[in-house]
């Protein structure tokens, strides 16, 4: 008689893995508001009732896949010394032409366009990467400088791995992950952090000097 509800509580949660499975596959691939919930209930294996019954609605399973797709580590590690440095190799790597795509990325793209599923992106951004990153800083701005730290590493994955540009997607990953870490210092509040091997700037004057002898 006790066997009963445990079975069912077993059943239920192995539903709704299959329903959330299959709804950040699709939302991935097609964006929040091309992704049917028809269309994830058939991947999924269970009717659109059941979405529903679990989820509430198409906006609430949409919520929850994106707290799956932003909360594990992607490109934001726990690696607080050399942080810069982490993050640019750790873009450099999973940009390169012959790397696995960024789902979650893709599924901001695919997303933030509708108005709804953008303000649950920022809700998700905001407590999983943004938050993760920002508890890495020291100094004041933390979330500010957090997000402006994101707003590189999305804008690389954009340019790189999306849009394709050529000098982009044929950089070495160890040049582009240097001059990534040296954009990356100051934002992250490493500023004292010495430019990659290999890598210089020379800093402009902002006027030409004086030519000897001229006038007024």
């Amino acid at each position: 008689m006790s066997a009963a509800p445990s079975v069912r509580r077993r059943d239920g949660a192995a539903t709704r893995e299959a329903i959330l499975t299959a709804a950040v596959v699709e939302f991935t691939e097609y964006g929040y508001a091309r992704a049917g919930v028809r269309q994830i209930a058939e991947r999924a294996g269970v009717t659109a009732m059941m979405i529903n019954r679990y989820f509430g609605s198409k906006e609430g399973l949409f919520a929850q896949a994106v707290d799956r797709a932003f909360g594990p580590s992607v490109i934001v590690d726990d690696e607080r010394p050399g942080l810069a440095r982490a993050l640019a190799r750790a873009l450099a790597e999973r940009t390169a032409p012959d790397s696995e795509r960024l789902d979650p990325f893709l599924l901001l793209l695919r997303s933030a366009a509708d108005p709804e599923a953008a303000a649950i992106i920022r809700q998700g951004v905001e407590a999983h990467v943004g938050a993760r990153l920002a508890g890495l800083l020291d100094g004041s701005d933390a979330d500010v400088r957090a997000q402006l730290g994101l707003a590189l590493i999305a804008g690389t994955w954009l340019m790189r791995d999306i849009v394709g540009t050529a000098a982009l997607a044929e950089a070495d990953n160890e040049h582009l992950a240097g001059l990534l870490a040296d954009m990356l210092h100051p934002v992250l509040g490493e500023g004292d952090a010495k430019p990659a091997p290999g890598i210089t700037f020379t800093p402009s004057s902002e006027s030409p000097p004086a030519a000897a002898g001229s006038a007024g």
